[in-house]
């Protein structure tokens, strides 16, 4: 299964962060056994991450996992959104590693799991 990890992590929790990949990759050299791709996306705060994925980014990344690689004006045209808007959307979502582009010029999501994983703590 190929899964994406969504987070958000302060300038605190880097070094435990880095700890913990760190970890999971000696266990895995350890036991030899094949890991699941995964790819990390960390955000340095809950407003970056809604930043990047707005509702209607989550809702097109939903979509597209539904309907399997699409152009870009197929997709629009899907979600009954304009194709600036869905345009402008799936260009950020390339760049944060979230959608890839086929050989062919569609676009896909690469993912059959996306987990977001962020603890909200109350203030010392």
């Amino acid at each position: 299964m190929n899964r994406a990890v969504i987070q958000i992590r302060h300038e605190a929790d880097e070094l435990a962060a880095i700890t913990e990949m760190a970890d999971e990759f000696v266990e895995g050299w350890k036991s030899g056994e094949p890991q699941d791709p995964v790819a990390v996306l960390t955000f340095s705060s809950p407003a970056q991450l809604f930043t990047v994925i707005s509702p209607k980014r989550w809702e097109l990344i939903e979509h597209l996992q539904k309907i399997g690689p699409s152009s870009v004006r197929g997709l629009a045209r899907s979600l009954d959104r304009g194709i600036k808007r869905v345009h402008e959307d799936v260009t950020t979502l390339i760049e944060w590693g979230l959608i890839e582009k086929t050989e062919d010029g569609k676009i896909w999501v690469p993912y059959d799991e996306i987990e977001a994983d962020f603890t909200l703590t109350a203030a010392a």
